[in-house]
């Protein structure tokens, strides 16, 4: 569950980043007085997101502000729908348009194509994941849509889950020195977190399954007949994901091999907008 006081920061520094010493655009006309109302409306169609996100964006500008939602976050939405009504002073209805804008634009369309992916291997028992491929201070905006979407997160950062990737396998002198590794400093600092390691090859998963000590093993650019005679040898041992060029096409014949998750970089480096407007009425 994600917290006021998690994006706090983000929504602080947006600010900073666009208003600085004021609105002058609306100071300059609207006299601070001047009360008014708008509606979020949907001028696509998807999964919507963002919605308590623009509640805490409007309280963080103007704490007299009344929103009303008539939607929550996760509903599929059409053109025309309206998401919520924000009521109060004209000038901070302004100013916070933007950020509650490019933040729900984003989420939106992120949770709508997390939903299409989650649709795509209904029926198995495979979890679709994100990854790190995300967008420079706002990645926790963006792990928040792929839940809301039906997803779920893999690590949020570097700093709260173990990856033994090619390059560090390589850079550590192989799979098993990089593992023992890893296992030694992970003793050495007391720090409790999971392992996962990268395999590029059937030998690869030989190796890390032999010297063990891991929780998950990431079949890397594996073919789907190469996935299922992994999976078998495997056979739960370790949790087992997929991973590397995956799309809308090939993701179900992924998921029908048994892995347990598949992560999708597309979640979040590949989206458009959805198309929202803030609009006075």
């Amino acid at each position: 569950m994600i917290t006021k006081e998690q994006v706090l920061p983000f929504i602080h520094l947006a600010f900073a980043e666009d208003v600085r010493d004021g609105d002058h655009s609306s100071l300059a006309c609207i006299p601070q007085e001047k009360v008014g109302r708008a509606h979020l409306l949907v001028k696509d169609q998807g999964i919507i997101a963002g919605i308590q996100l623009a509640k805490w964006i409007f309280d963080s500008i103007d704490r007299t502000l009344k929103v009303s939602t008539l939607l929550k976050d996760g509903d599929t939405v059409k053109k025309g729908d309206i998401a919520f009504i924000v009521e109060g002073c004209s000038v901070s209805i302004l100013t916070a348009e933007r950020l509650v804008l490019n933040c729900m634009q984003r989420m939106s369309a992120i949770a709508t194509k997390t939903k299409e992916y989650v649709a795509l291997v209904e029926g198995t028992n495979t979890t679709i994941l994100d990854t790190r491929k995300t967008t420079p201070g706002i990645r926790i905006l963006e792990k928040w849509a792929v839940r809301i979407g039906g997803g779920a997160n893999h690590r949020f950062g570097l700093y709260d889950m173990i990856m033994l990737k090619d390059n560090h396998l390589d850079y550590a002198g192989g799979i098993t020195q990089a593992i023992e590794k890893t296992l030694s400093y992970l003793k050495e600092k007391n720090l409790n977190l999971k392992i996962e390691v990268e395999a590029r090859d059937l030998d690869e998963v030989k190796e890390i399954m032999k010297t063990g000590g891991i929780h998950r093993i990431m079949l890397d650019n594996f073919s789907p007949s190469e996935t299922i005679v992994a999976v078998q040898l495997i056979n739960k041992t370790y949790e087992t994901e997929s991973s590397g060029g995956i799309t809308d096409l090939t993701i179900r014949s992924y998921a029908d091999c048994g892995v347990d998750f598949i992560s999708v970089g597309a979640l979040t480096h590949s989206v458009y907008n959805m198309d929202l407007s803030l609009k006075a009425f």
